[in-house]
């Protein structure tokens, strides 16, 4: 028997339809090439992974961003974005359109070859940086992203501060806490109060660092990618679905992210969210096709989509305060 049927279907706890309101954020997975290969890792990226835009696809997202005035926000993501082809191109094409841009970086990506120029590059374009540090302490990130990348993801967030980031208004500086992976039914938790955490997180890193940012995100580990094959292999999968099920807190659902984003792969498919695209679960017209950004340039409308595609994994973005790529979606 499939382990999900002990699980209720998503779809059932809604009251209403699960639609699109007007699309505003165009998210971007620019490909699976990163210099880390984190254990939490949803999108299962790291430096054996080849996959990334295209020329022809990048092309196409250009025209996109071109074409439709409501997009407010390009969010570029990976991997880690910068490694990956395109991410100039499309910061460039953004910022021309007056977009507000999101780079969604792993902070020690300056370090790697070829690309110390990326905290001066981000604040000559005002890009709106945020950036993984999932815990404040040295051991769990080490322990999540490998040995050393605390130290190194320290030295960058103190480059950035020295660029302006965390002090200037136009350059916005955030941070991201995931929970550490459960070892057993009784360590499962959701994030902790974000405001709390945010400024515990503040003090810590400006006493010992020197360090300042603007926002905490706290998000939880969804059972996808990494995650879920590490659930999986410690048989906990099903009961933390389970356990986030019972979380399940309805008045996060009207916030969603998948509500007002088209997420995009590198082969330039459409998903109503970053999980789904990374269970290949893609969104689908009135007619049930597949969407492609090729389709929303021939039909010159993001209005294509009839209805959210949802999974058992959706009760993560929904169980507790919620969570999304921008942290707690209500305040309990």
């Amino acid at each position: 028997m499939p382990q999900t049927l002990s699980v209720t279907p998503f779809k059932t706890k809604l009251c209403s339809s699960f639609t699109k309101s007007k699309i505003k954020v165009l998210q971007v997975n620019l490909g699976k090439r990163c210099n880390l290969a984190c254990t939490h890792c949803h999108v299962e990226a790291g430096p054996k992974r080849t996959e990334e835009l295209s020329p022809e696809v990048c092309e196409q997202l250009i025209q996109v961003i071109q074409t439709f005035p409501e997009i407010e926000i390009v969010d570029l993501t990976g991997g880690a974005p910068e490694m990956n082809y395109g991410f100039k191109p499309l910061v460039q094409a953004a910022k021309t359109a007056g977009k507000q841009v999101i780079v969604r970086s792993n902070l020690v990506i300056y370090f790697e070859s070829g690309f110390a120029d990326l905290p001066e590059f981000f604040a000559q374009n005002q890009l709106h940086i945020v950036a993984s540090l999932p815990c404040y302490l040295s051991d769990n990130v080490d322990k999540m992203r490998g040995s050393g990348v605390f130290d190194a993801s320290i030295r960058a967030l103190q480059w950035l501060n020295q660029q302006g980031y965390g002090k200037e208004p136009n350059l916005i500086l955030d941070l991201v806490f995931n929970p550490q992976l459960p070892i057993s039914e009784e360590k499962f938790s959701l994030p902790p109060d974000q405001d709390k955490l945010e400024q515990t997180y503040k003090m810590f890193l400006q006493e010992h660092f020197g360090i300042v940012f603007n926002n905490l995100f706290t998000i939880a580990n969804l059972p996808v990618g990494r995650t879920a094959g590490y659930l999986q292999r410690q048989k906990l999968y099903v009961p933390y679905l389970k356990f986030l099920e019972d979380n399940f807190n309805a008045s996060t659902v009207e916030h969603l992210m998948c509500r007002n984003e088209l997420s995009v792969d590198y082969l330039g498919n459409i998903y109503d969210c970053d999980f789904n695209q990374m269970m290949n679960l893609p969104a689908k017209t009135r007619n049930g096709e597949v969407l492609t950004i090729a389709k929303l340039l021939e039909a010159r409308t993001l209005d294509l989509i009839a209805e959210i595609q949802t999974a058992p994994y959706c009760y993560g973005c929904t169980a507790g305060s919620g969570s999304s790529c921008g942290g707690a979606l209500v305040e309990e």
